[in-house]
């Protein structure tokens, strides 16, 4: 009965594991397909240790919000082949950076109140491998995005 208890366990584990090879980590994909982007478009982005590229055009002038401010953004949001799957009008979206994407939570505090620039999002600091409505998993996500206020 112990053998068969174990034999039981020991092949639900291996049913379970072979599951999980359908899951694509996209962490090493995803870094090569950034750093093409940035080559091919002659961006001047800087890493972060999470792998959150950002570009700084403009850093601005006002305050610097933290992970956790209020913030008003004006954005367009794109996967790497550069088609639009979210923007806000140009008077932007007010939203706590508590709520977000950790991409956005953490690349928005690399710009000062009138400050604008790119991240690119690699998708563990985005949706991941499951997505979310009309980002498939595993998608980067790159967003312009004008910092128009710490609220």
């Amino acid at each position: 009965m112990k053998y068969s208890l174990l034999a039981f366990a020991f092949i639900f584990l291996i049913s379970c594991a072979d599951d999980d090879n359908d899951l694509v980590d996209y962490t090493e994909v995803n870094e090569q397909e950034i750093q093409a982007y940035i080559t091919a478009n002659n961006l001047d982005a800087t890493r972060s240790n999470s792998g959150l590229y950002y570009v700084v055009y403009e850093e601005g002038t006002g305050t610097r919000p933290t992970e956790i401010s209020n913030v008003t953004v004006a954005y367009t949001g794109y996967f790497i082949d550069e088609e639009i799957f979210d923007e806000s009008n140009s008077s932007g979206v007010s939203l706590n950076l508590n709520e977000v994407i950790e991409g956005w939570k953490e690349g928005i505090p690399h710009f000062k109140e009138g400050g604008n620039g790119i991240l690119l999002i690699p998708a563990h600091l985005a949706y991941g491998i499951s997505g979310s409505g009309r980002i498939p998993g595993g998608a980067i996500l790159i967003y312009e995005v004008n910092l128009i206020s710490v609220n």
